[in-house]
């Protein structure tokens, strides 16, 4: 049996990626699915709007609509101050986790 290692990798921080993103500006779901597809983290807008409902599950994003230059009321999400916090912590853990895996996984060499 065959796993897609890519897919599960990206199931694991494709959240913080998002909040990684709205911490930036807030952005409606066309634009986040824009970015997080042209950066091969999800294969489609399908895949977001379910991960967006979890976030504000979870209080760390909040939607609003807001009147667009360009057409209809769109829907934007941004961060909440736990969602925030939340982004702080993957911050500071993630940098020292990528270290130990690039060390445990990477061919060694004499």
């Amino acid at each position: 049996m065959t796993v897609d290692v890519g897919a599960q990798m990206r199931k694991g921080v494709v959240e913080y990626c998002v909040l990684g993103l709205l911490a930036r500006e807030p952005m409606y779901g066309w634009q986040l699915a824009d970015r997080l597809i042209s950066a091969g983290m999800i294969g489609g807008i399908g895949t977001l709007y379910p991960l967006l409902a979890r976030l504000r599950d979870n209080g760390w994003v909040l939607a609003f609509e807001q009147v667009s230059e360009a057409g209809p009321v769109r829907k934007y999400y941004r961060l909440t101050d736990a969602g925030t916090t939340q982004l702080a912590q993957f911050r500071t853990q993630w940098t020292p986790f990528a270290r130990v895996v690039t060390g445990l996984v990477n061919e060694e060499t004499k």
